[in-house]
């Protein structure tokens, strides 16, 4: 594909999935495209008012598009039109390169990487406004990059990328790319672990001369795949334990788990490149208070900390947290990941007690077995109120953590991991949580 403003102009455009992504390329496309829209889920245009607009799947069959832009949730492997797809595939488009086709003379940060890439992003985009740039944070974040308005010539983009919107992508390249790390995740939609790493590190290989690559030095699979890679982008390679030269000048209690300070050094060495002001870096870093869900301190005094980490989805998005934490009441439960392993050690294990809900127990038992102490319940209700329960009766004087940190996907109870996040806190103000703390001052 060449690039041109007008490649998406006066083009018949099959737009894949009516969330947040799908409704903001709608909206971008229809004034000068021919727009068609389809979802598995066809309640989903009743309730948007766009059943008019609504193509039948027989109708789809037998059309031709020129684009076929689909949504990141759209798993073209599984999905009511795998068959179509799979025949069309050079036609698949992300919002990224409608964004790109737009917009490629502006400055480009793109973040991915399996654990950590909400969190860097939104740092990066306060410690960028901070210095009055005109940055918008955009993407997997949850604000669709088409969705952004009034852009001039000095708006810098920030986006977190999933490895589902670089893979689908024809067209997207970025002026800096961040990788943060890799672990085993997706594996049920790339197949393997190399194909997810791949998808990943296109963001890279598609880099020119004038760009810039930041990755995990110490990250195996990144290294595996430099070696093995045709790279033009100048790679500079991030050490995770740079940031342990601020920690005087970092006291914001929400990076002193491994996986944040690692984003960190990620931040430090992008700021360097973009010659932004230390003063600025670590004001901003100090009063960040972090995204809902990630990590998020909810209650807290000198006896019992209780964290909501609904966010995370498979075991390498808890160790770091776990590895900082010293009395730890371990909520975990939800779908395993496919590869995922829980790569602590026995004696690591040794302040941990895991408190097993949902259906896939078995799961996390095999992981678990000969390692920590755990016990099993039926739902998440179940066990915060064990866990609330056996904090009142076994009250000492060393610190306590209540650490809701899934490991897993959501989807065996919840729509998403904010519905999991919001569904822990609702439980925490129900069984008053703060008489729970009071009770161990």
């Amino acid at each position: 594909m060449d690039l041109s403003k007008k490649i998406f102009h006066k083009k018949k455009i099959l737009i894949y999935g009516m969330g947040k992504t799908g409704i903001s390329g709608y909206q971008y496309l229809k004034k000068n495209n021919q727009t068609f829209l389809y979802d598995d889920n066809k309640n989903i245009f009743i309730k948007k008012n766009l059943k008019k607009l609504l193509l039948d799947r027989n109708k789809i069959q037998k059309s031709k598009f020129d684009f076929i832009l689909t949504s990141p949730g759209i798993n073209v492997y599984k999905c009511d039109l795998k068959d179509y797809l799979k025949k069309n595939q050079k036609k698949i488009i992300t919002d990224l390169d409608i964004f790109y086709s737009h917009y490629s003379k502006n400055k480009i940060i793109t973040i991915t990487g399996t654990n950590g890439k909400s969190t860097t992003a939104k740092l990066l985009d306060l410690i960028l406004k901070a210095h009055k740039k005109d940055s918008r944070l955009c993407g997997n974040i949850g604000t669709p990059i088409l969705s952004q308005k009034k852009i001039s010539k000095n708006t810098l983009f920030v986006v977190e990328a999933s490895s589902y919107q670089i893979a689908y992508s024809k067209l997207f390249k970025t002026n800096y790319a961040v990788i943060l790390n890799i672990s085993p995740d997706h594996i049920e939609r790339h197949g393997s672990i190399e194909k997810y790493v791949s998808a990943k590190f296109k963001l890279i290989t598609s880099q020119s001369k004038k760009d810039f690559a930041y990755i995990n030095s110490k990250d195996k699979y990144l290294k595996k795949k430099i070696k093995k890679s045709k790279i033009f982008s100048k790679i500079i390679k991030v050490n995770p334990d740079a940031i342990n030269n601020f920690n005087k000048k970092v006291v914001n209690p929400y990076f002193f788990s491994q996986g944040n300070r690692e984003n960190l050094s990620f931040i430090f060495s992008i700021s360097k490149k973009l010659n932004l002001k230390k003063n600025k870096i670590f004001k901003t870093i100090n009063k960040f208070k972090g995204l809902k869900y990630r990590q998020q301190i909810v209650y807290n005094n000198n006896k019992i900390t209780f964290i909501n980490d609904s966010k995370a989805t498979t075991f390498a998005s808890t160790t770091n947290i776990l590895k900082s934490l010293k009395k730890v009441y371990w909520l975990v439960g939800g779908l395993g990941k496919l590869g995922d392993k829980f790569t602590l050690n026995k004696k690591e294990c040794n302040n941990i007690r895991a408190y097993i809900f949902g259906k896939n127990k078995n799961f996390f038992i095999k992981q678990f077995k000969n390692k920590l102490s755990y016990c099993c319940f039926k739902d998440l209700k179940s066990a915060v109120r064990q866990v609330l329960k056996e904090i009142v009766n076994n009250g000492n004087s060393l610190h306590k953590t209540v650490l809701f940190s899934p490991s897993a996907a959501s989807f065996d109870s919840f729509k998403n991991f904010e519905e999991r996040g919001e569904y822990f806190n609702f439980l925490l103000k129900k069984y008053k949580v703060q008489e729970t703390i009071n009770a161990n001052r």
